[in-house]
């Protein structure tokens, strides 16, 4: 079920992508460096990424939408995995799945193709909305 507008998917990005950055500073596991450098890896990219997709909220606009979910729910499935993966799952584990789940959650749920990529050229300078 897609529940999530292209719209509001890029205001979810740019929100989620410096509480990514934030989060071990936040829940206080900072030192646990391979889980630290995780989520700042995965917030930069959901920043960077969100200015170079076709949506929205994208400043460059040259990836397709359909890219950018897919690549959300990889990353979204490493992020909660990546505890394990990394091994750092004794020391803290929680955040990355949970924010992982999500990151999956919002691929998943999120229409495929922005408006603005449906509508025609003409459509844009002729449409007032």
């Amino acid at each position: 079920m897609k529940i999530i507008s292209t719209k509001l998917h890029s205001k979810l990005d740019y929100a989620t992508g410096p509480l990514f950055i934030a989060m071990p500073w936040i829940v206080g596991f900072s030192e646990v460096l391979p889980a630290t450098w995780t989520l700042v890896a995965v917030g930069s990219m959901v920043i960077l990424m969100s200015m170079f997709t076709d949506y929205e909220g994208g400043m460059v606009r040259s990836i397709p939408m359909s890219v950018h979910l897919n690549m959300d729910i990889i990353t979204g499935l490493f992020l909660a995995a990546s505890p394990w993966i990394l091994g750092f799952a004794d020391q803290v584990y929680l955040p990355h799945l949970i924010l992982g789940i999500i990151e999956v959650g919002a691929g998943l749920m999120t229409v495929r193709v922005s408006r603005q990529v449906e509508e025609s050229p003409m459509e844009r300078t002729h449409n007032p909305t």
